[in-house]
């Protein structure tokens, strides 16, 4: 969607630019999981060095208090991430050394974790389990490390796409650290961008078939909306009809109550507060006309 507005707002016709946008834009995706993880290490290693730092002065450090003031740096889960050689090298790999260039994120982070109460009972509580050194991770990310504005506006000062890659990003690590075990193997943390490659097929498909019947896809709207002039739809409503269109016609494995619940999503989440209703009311329309027609050739179970 991004991609096919991006390109009729610019009147670029270059279709090879918009797949390689496409492509890099998904790519980027896992980048910013990657930087999302490798700020636990940079949290881990800011404990490290302030409790070096602490063990040289002759005033207690704050950490002093608990019974073993140690225990956030050996955090397991911590350690099965900063130790993570893997890791390691598909950062160095990425040249992904944002945190080192803007240690004050780091800085914010680490100064809200230490200042917190669920920091303060992890470490006050003398017991030492695997479990609970994974609920604390998955506390300090769910609390503070994910819902952080500063970082959410590094980000989108970053990359534009990552605007809307975050929250999926965030949802996949509370999974991820919800899952992790003590015996995870060090490939856990790196896990595919896709779970098959014929969902990269899928998304070029869709962009260039709806590009490229562009002119199709607008008769086709234009049949159904006879009270609407063509300028006085939304853009983002014409690119999510087209989209659907293509879909229905071009994808006989998807069944067509997904493609419309997937499309009225979209328009509820990036256009106006009636788009949905006009959507579904015109998408409606075509899928009856469609199957009168014998065009929906739609192929396997669950397609009603």
């Amino acid at each position: 969607m991004q991609c096919i507005y991006a390109l009729t707002q610019s009147k670029d016709d270059s279709l090879d630019k918009q797949e390689k946008f496409l492509k890099a834009s998904i790519d980027n995706m896992y980048t910013l999981y990657l930087l999302m993880l490798s700020l636990f290490i940079e949290l881990h290693e800011r404990a490290k060095e302030q409790e070096q730092l602490s063990s040289k002065r002759y005033l207690a450090n704050a950490s002093d208090k608990y019974p073993n003031k140690e225990k956030f740096i050996n955090n397991r889960v911590l350690l099965q991430i900063s130790e993570n050689i893997s890791l390691q090298d598909e950062l160095n790999r990425r040249k992904l050394n944002n945190w080192y260039l803007n240690e004050e994120y780091v800085k914010i982070i680490y100064k809200e974790m230490m200042q917190s109460d669920l920091y303060a009972k992890y470490m006050a509580n003398p017991q030492n389990s695997y479990d609970e050194d994974k609920k604390l991770i998955i506390e300090l990310f769910r609390d503070i490390v994910a819902p952080n504005e500063k970082i959410y506006d590094y980000f989108e000062d970053d990359k534009l796409t990552w605007v809307d890659d975050i929250p999926i990003v965030n949802t996949f690590l509370l999974k991820l650290f919800k899952k992790v075990k003590i015996d995870s193997s060090p490939s856990y943390f790196l896990p595919a961008l896709l779970k098959d490659q014929e969902d990269m097929v899928y998304a070029k498909r869709l962009l260039t078939k709806t590009l490229l019947n562009n002119a199709k896809w607008e008769k086709e709207i234009e049949g159904k909306t006879p009270n609407w002039d063509k300028d006085r739809i939304a853009d983002i409503d014409a690119i999510l009809l087209k989209m659907a269109i293509c879909e229905l016609l071009n994808f006989p494995s998807i069944p067509e109550k997904v493609t419309i619940n997937e499309f009225l999503e979209i328009a509820k989440e990036y256009s106006t507060p009636k788009s949905s209703i006009f959507i579904n009311g015109v998408l409606d329309k075509l899928v009856r006309e469609y199957r009168e027609d014998g065009k929906l050739n739609k192929l396997g179970r669950g397609l009603l």
